[in-house]
């Protein structure tokens, strides 16, 4: 069976022959590939997928602004006042527990944000105070069970206020966006055992 170079009989022209060949085939694919469009980011949900890690603030609406900025351990509660699960009583905002409800040992209740984790993003807002104890060792935000178990791909269960599979810490990203009237501090999280929640 005889190759293009042997049918051609001579190298140096089909190397020129393919290399032209070559081009106007990416020059082709190139002008018929659609320009990227950027995705929205689905709100509804509460939980998106496929955030861009490296750059947070894209990620974020347009109409919001980046306030801070950073990085924590994050924890699941559930605080409905049944006293099941270590429930210290309903949040201390004054509503109900609901998703999206998160609590923090030392940010103003209201204070606004988002969290991340491995590509997915969830929007919340401090209602309560804590983690307490676990703060002393960096974890610095108690997300509800419900966006803790979207976020990691597992279920939450009603009956128990529990995530199920063993993952009960997780590294989180976060951004504010709107820090809350109240007391506390507008700033990097300190833990509980700081008391700047009550400044």
């Amino acid at each position: 069976m005889k190759t293009l170079f042997d049918m051609r009989g001579n190298r140096r022209l089909c190397a020129a022959a393919t290399l032209v060949g070559a081009a106007a085939v990416t020059a082709s694919l190139v002008a018929a590939a659609p320009a990227p469009v950027e995705q929205p980011v689905n709100e509804a949900a509460g939980v998106s997928v496929d955030v861009p890690m490296n750059d947070l603030s894209a990620a974020i609406p347009a109409h919001e602004e980046v306030l801070l900025q950073g990085s924590t351990t994050g924890s699941y509660f559930w605080d409905d006042a049944s006293g099941r699960q270590g429930d210290t009583g309903l949040p201390a905002i004054g509503k109900p527990m609901q998703k999206g409800l998160f609590a923090s040992p030392s940010w103003p209740l209201g204070t606004e944000g988002y969290v991340f984790y491995k590509g997915k993003k969830a929007k919340f807002f401090i209602g309560d105070r804590g983690p307490g104890i676990p703060s002393d060792r960096g974890v610095m935000l108690d997300i509800d069970g419900k966006t803790f178990a979207e976020l990691t791909g597992t279920t939450w269960n009603e009956d128990t206020l529990t995530v199920s599979g063993d993952l009960g810490h997780i590294p989180i990203q976060y951004v504010i966006t709107k820090w809350g009237d109240g007391p506390g501090l507008r700033s990097e999280p300190v833990p509980f055992s700081s008391g700047a929640w009550r400044s």
